[in-house]
């Protein structure tokens, strides 16, 4: 009696719980190691010699004799860190820095979304347009933004105080918006916004083309509202997204600098001082060079620790292994 012939049997399918336990280390390909080889090259020669050094000198005593002489500059210790940690004023920079950093991000992100949503039910043309204006926003330089941004708060031709005199019981004549830190950083934190919105709107954007339409159909079907369709629908699928563009735009934020040094004229008073502003005049105003290279390193492993947090919230979103 003849017998079938023996089907060739299927491979084995890799699941999910197979890729996370991970293949052995003779399976592995090769191949993405050598893609991305040339990029982690270029970051260790571009970024990781000039940290190394950063390193180095805020473990030593640099003054000026040594800078002109290219003599060896004494080694300190972490005497220049007892120094800024021990220092009051270095600890109310932070805590400014941080604030700063919440509000722009809080209020990037508040408007972002909205922006978003929003491109995603105009029509076609209309997106494209929104589009090519976000970008040519993202393009302008900061220079050329921090200049709109101080012609229009300018205390005697502003059109901020013109167009908010016009409100009742309102008089802004001659009023300046530095002359309060409180509203110089509204003024600043406009232009950090400014410049951040179009990536965050960008990016969502595209985050927002992979909600299935199905799946919002059906929900809607169902009786969802609109907060309950973008709770239980979008807001799962672009979670990942939303992680992303919150610690670029925390990291972006800490280490604001030209946005200070250009309303400021290139001389910010002590209050409008953030992290990097901070760091650049210890090192380049007050000649503590090593003083200013060790808020760098603390400031660079803030950056670090928010960089960890973001990893760790991608993993547990199950978007890397």
């Amino acid at each position: 009696m003849d017998t079938a012939p023996a089907r060739d049997s299927a491979p084995p399918r890799t699941t999910a719980a197979d890729a996370r336990r991970g293949a052995p280390a003779s399976r592995r390909p090769v191949l993405p190691y050598l893609l991305i080889a040339p990029t982690v090259l270029a970051l260790a020669v571009v970024l990781g010699y000039p940290l190394a050094g950063l390193l180095l000198l805020s473990f030593q005593d640099m003054t000026r004799r040594e800078l002109f002489s290219g003599a060896a500059p004494p080694w300190a210790g972490a005497d220049n860190y007892r120094t800024v940690l021990t220092d009051g004023f270095f600890w109310e920079v932070l805590a400014r820095t941080l604030l700063f950093t919440l509000v722009c991000v809080g209020v990037t992100m508040a408007l972002a979304v909205p922006v978003a949503l929003l491109m995603r039910r105009v029509d076609p043309w209309l997106r494209a347009v929104m589009a090519g204006v976000l970008v040519a926003v993202w393009a302008m330089p900061v220079m050329v933004a921090a200049s709109v941004f101080r012609w229009l708060s300018d205390a005697d031709d502003g059109v901020l105080n013109w167009l908010l005199g016009l409100l009742p019981g309102v008089d802004l004549d001659k009023h300046n918006w530095f002359y309060d830190p409180w509203q110089g950083f509204a003024v600043i934190a406009g232009v950090v916004v400014w410049g951040a919105l179009p990536f965050a709107v960008l990016t969502l954007e595209a985050a927002l083309t992979q909600v299935p339409r199905e799946l919002a159909e059906a929900a809607v079907l169902d009786g969802a509202n609109a907060r309950q369709l973008f709770r239980h629908v979008t807001l799962p699928v672009i979670r990942p997204a939303l992680v992303l563009v919150t610690a670029l735009l925390a990291i972006g934020c800490t280490g604001v600098f030209n946005e200070i040094w250009l309303l400021r004229g290139g001389r910010p008073e002590s209050d409008y001082y953030l992290l990097g502003v901070y760091s650049f005049i210890e090192s380049f105003a007050v000649n503590r060079y090593s003083t200013g290279a060790a808020i760098s390193v603390i400031t660079v492993l803030l950056l670090l620790g928010g960089a960890v947090v973001y990893v760790r919230r991608l993993r547990a979103l199950g978007e890397i292994e």
